[in-house]
């Protein structure tokens, strides 16, 4: 039985100081009040343009990120390499709304591409539409009523142009890719944009992925019926699985606009609907391709099971677990020793534009309940294992 609680394998490639700078960490990121103010300040000093990118680099930077550059991370690659995790280098910036940045986005994911291509160690390539797209013209294009003006409907043909030319390089040099899943009200445009590449690309093996977040109550249902069309058309139907990332943000916007929240109505009926989708996509894994990504061990666990269950073989490169860096190397580390595919998502890009995905992840740490504990417990422990052997 695999165990999670083994941190010398955990903590194998880390250092003492990698220790001591995580723990400092976690330790404020568990502390509301802290992450508060952190994320102020930071805003503050952006504001009066202080010079933080060297604090922040050397700090929080450094432990959930890789580099500025892919050629800063080829470190982070080839130190996950070494224990057999992939790296899923995930070009982080946000809030981009010109064609010319867009453009340029797609260059630089398509870069991965074939960094991808001439590394063993990165398993896959990922990117969000609406950083290479206007959310505006996609949550237009949401809704059915909507109708879209023509400079509108050539805008969005522009960025379904943009999405296939990075299908097209993932497809032309054997690198899946992952198109990640966003809030709800643009979320029907890019189901419907990911399942036409599905279908264009996924007639010999599942190269793209569509995400499904499964803090929604209706996602079950939905792959169910995505999978039967697949099998029906003959297109096999990639998966990478989360919980999901804008729950707080989804409630309020229901509530402010008066529909009915998509959200679980708790933890427990989420985790449930995660679970059932890990034994759906693997009873059928003739016909899919899945990549878990999940920091909760109960889960990593049921697919384990589920892996076993249906004798699919442990190295089975449509099977993937995968944690975020610098997060739950319990979980990563353990199932990797335990001969399963694992990858690290690795985001990059120049510190300033990579600054609202870091305060998003104090955020997260900071209220997902037991999250942080366990990450200081474990680091705790193995800095008195290391102790007790000097």
């Amino acid at each position: 039985m695999i165990s999670f609680d083994n941190t010398e394998i955990a903590f194998t490639g880390k250092t003492d100081a990698d220790l001591k700078r995580a723990f400092w960490l976690f330790k404020i990121v568990g502390n509301p009040t802290l992450v508060k103010f952190g994320k102020w300040s930071t805003n503050y000093a952006l504001k009066l343009q202080l010079p933080i990118n060297d604090i922040i680099k050397k700090t929080i930077f450094r432990q959930f990120c890789g580099g500025e550059t892919i050629h800063e991370c080829e470190k982070t690659i080839h130190q996950l390499g070494k224990y057999g995790i992939g790296t899923i280098l995930d070009y982080s910036i946000e809030g981009k709304t010109s064609e010319e940045d867009f453009n340029a986005t797609v260059e630089e994911i398509i870069a991965t591409i074939h960094a991808a291509k001439n590394n063993m160690h990165i398993p896959f390539a990922v990117f969000k539409v609406s950083g290479i797209s206007r959310f505006s013209i996609l949550e237009k294009a949401n809704d059915p009523a909507s109708n879209l003006s023509e400079l509108e409907k050539i805008e969005l043909s522009l960025a379904i142009s943009r999405i296939d030319k990075i299908c097209l390089a993932g497809f032309e040099n054997n690198i899946p890719v992952f198109i990640d899943a966003e809030e709800t009200w643009i979320q029907d445009t890019i189901d419907r944009i990911t399942k036409d590449m599905m279908r264009k690309y996924n007639k010999n093996r599942a190269i793209v992925y569509n995400t499904i977040q499964m803090y929604r109550h209706d996602r079950i249902a939905f792959l169910k019926k995505e999978i039967e069309d697949a099998k029906m058309e003959s297109f096999y139907y990639g998966v990478k699985l989360v919980r999901g990332a804008y729950m707080e943000k989804e409630r309020e916007r229901a509530q402010l606009k008066n529909y009915a929240s998509p959200i679980q109505p708790n933890k427990t009926a989420c985790d449930k609907d995660f679970n059932e989708a890990l034994e759906i996509i693997i009873s059928e894994i003739e016909h899919t391709a899945l990549c878990a990504g999940s920091h909760n061990e109960k889960s990593a666990l049921a697919l384990v099971d589920l892996i076993e269950k249906f004798a699919v073989p442990k190295n089975d490169k449509r099977v993937y677990f995968a944690q975020l860096l610098g997060m739950s190397d319990h979980i990563s580390y353990n199932l990797s020793n335990e001969g399963f595919n694992v990858a690290k998502y690795v985001p990059y890009g120049p510190v300033k534009e990579v600054i609202p995905y870091l305060l998003r992840r104090a955020n997260e740490n900071t209220s997902v309940a037991g999250q942080t504990s366990r990450e200081l417990g474990l680091i705790i422990k193995e800095k008195e294992r290391r102790s007790s052997r000097k």
